[in-house]
């Protein structure tokens, strides 16, 4: 940082890429207040007036696609392959909620449950919360910030989203896309430190973060001193279980992009695989010889790289650290286990084996190129093991057996369980993405994805409008007879009770 701006580095090679400003809690209440300002406009356009507006957003970011692919590789140091592969995501997302909200978003009119509710005109009516404040990472700057920012929009809501300080570019250039197309002024974006994204919980009707547990637990403890919903996104510690009849050849390739992908940097990364004695040698070694093959370094748009740098140079120091504890506890590295040489916050991709649940590389999050395997007597030890974590955000299990493997998954603390895939939950939108135990509150994707956003207000009307309804004042025993009598005549479902016996 630099007065009140936030330098942005290259995680490749440390160069200047870009500044933000550091926005104090004032400028972030300033930027709220002008949101709730326009935000009942917004509402008011009804889903199809909102959606014209994100139908031409979505233009705008497939026009702008390319730009915002080099700025988001240039702060990230992604291989072009994963830098651009950000975008189409989010326009599929988007396409999904612009399908699905005219039916979600809505009224309502229930029909009355029983005879005591028969005169009453019931209606159910869905109303955004007025500011949404977005929190968002830096594995994914672009996904992540816009995932839920636009069901949040499409909802009728404001939106002010605070990305990373260490890769907040992409996010400031794609919302600014925004006010390009002439948009209401209901999507903003502010950067800064800490103090910044603290602001924003402050200042906000909903808060949505995707982060560390750590973090999210200080904004669900303020959120709640406020009591202002939110949802949170955290860590994880995924179990990936290989059983004896697997495709070992899918399950290894299965673990080396999914431990290593985004250079590990995934709440969802593959972080702990269980393999099944039988296999153990033959799954160890195929990992072991896909894993040299990739190739590690910079990447400037020309597919020459398969993982990149880590975004965040403190991560470096956590993975060699977890590494470096394995090793000296006995555990030993078949490839990698280095970091890498020159500059820049690279890290050899690493297969661990020998290890166990003493290790802070099997219990705690790594979120980095390792990929400790453990042997195990069946799926029984590897389902208590996989459970034995205080995350459960999504699991893998590799089976031929279809039955098998589906009554294992429904065994693991786990949101979500791919079977024989990784990373599939993620892009199957109708089905929420939610993390138990310590890995999270609320979902994405999904129905639920586009509902959170909203407050559901219940609208009670009478049918018929007598001067007095039977339970109102006065209380005599007339009406109190008549009253009970109907009620238990109503709620009962045998003749005796109905008939007072």
């Amino acid at each position: 940082m630099t007065g009140t701006s936030v330098e942005v580095t290259s995680p490749v090679d440390g160069r200047l890429v870009g500044t933000v400003p550091d926005q104090p809690s004032t400028q972030v209440a300033d930027v709220v207040a002008g949101l709730r300002g326009a935000q009942p406009a917004w509402e008011a356009l009804d889903v199809a007036g909102r959606t014209r507006w994100l139908v031409s957003y979505r233009a705008w970011l497939l026009d702008h696609g390319d730009e915002l692919n080099r700025i988001l590789q240039s702060e990230t140091g992604k291989p072009w392959a994963e830098a651009s592969l950000e975008l189409p995501a989010i326009i599929d997302q988007l396409n999904y909620y612009l399908a699905i909200a005219p039916g979600l978003l809505k009224d309502e009119r229930p029909r009355p449950h029983g005879l005591l509710t028969a005169t009453k005109r019931q209606l159910l009516v869905r109303r955004p919360h007025a500011v949404v404040g977005n929190i968002t990472p830096w594995n994914f700057p672009l996904a992540l910030s816009l995932a839920d920012s636009l069901p949040a929009l499409i909802a009728g809501a404001a939106v002010v989203v605070k990305p990373s300080e260490l890769t907040p570019l992409t996010v400031a250039a794609a919302i600014g896309g925004w006010d390009e197309i002439g948009a209401p002024p209901v999507f903003a974006c502010v950067t800064g430190l800490g103090a910044t994204g603290a602001a924003v919980v402050d200042a906000v009707d909903y808060v949505q973060f995707t982060g560390s547990t750590r973090t999210g637990k200080l904004i669900a403890q303020r959120a709640g001193e406020r009591l202002v919903p939110y949802s949170l996104e955290l860590g994880g510690k995924d179990a990936m279980l290989v059983l004896a009849d697997a495709d070992l050849e899918r399950a290894a390739n299965a673990a080396v992009w999914g431990g290593f992908a985004n250079a590990g940097q995934m709440c969802t990364s593959v972080e702990r695989v269980y393999v099944e004695a039988p296999v153990y040698e033959e799954f160890v070694g195929l990992v072991a010889d896909k894993t040299r093959e990739l190739r590690v370094g910079d990447d400037a748009g020309d597919y020459t790289s398969d993982v990149g740098p880590l975004v965040a140079s403190g991560q470096v120091d956590i993975v060699g650290r977890h590494v470096q504890e394995a090793l000296a506890a006995g555990a030993k590295a078949l490839v990698g286990g280095n970091r890498g040489e020159g500059p820049g916050n690279f890290f050899e991709p690493t297969v661990l084996v020998d290890v166990d649940e003493t290790m802070a590389c099997v219990r705690e999050e790594t979120f980095g190129p390792t990929l400790p395997i453990m042997k195990v007597a069946d799926a029984d030890e590897a389902v208590r093991r996989a459970n034995d974590s205080p995350y459960g955000l999504s699991a893998v299990v590799f089976s031929r057996d279809a039955e098998r493997a589906e009554s294992v998954a429904r065994r693991l603390d786990a949101g979500a369980v791919n079977i024989n895939d990784v990373f599939a939950n993620l892009f199957t939108l109708p089905l929420p993405m939610s993390g138990w135990k310590q890995s999270g509150i609320g979902a994405r994707y999904g129905e639920h994805g586009l509902l959170k956003f909203c407050r559901t207000q219940a609208i009670v009307s009478a049918r018929l409008a007598p001067k007095r309804e039977l339970q109102w004042y006065p209380y005599t025993r007339a009406r109190g007879t008549v009253i009970r009598r109907a009620t238990r005549f109503l709620g009962a479902r045998d003749l005796r009770r109905r008939l007072g016996g």
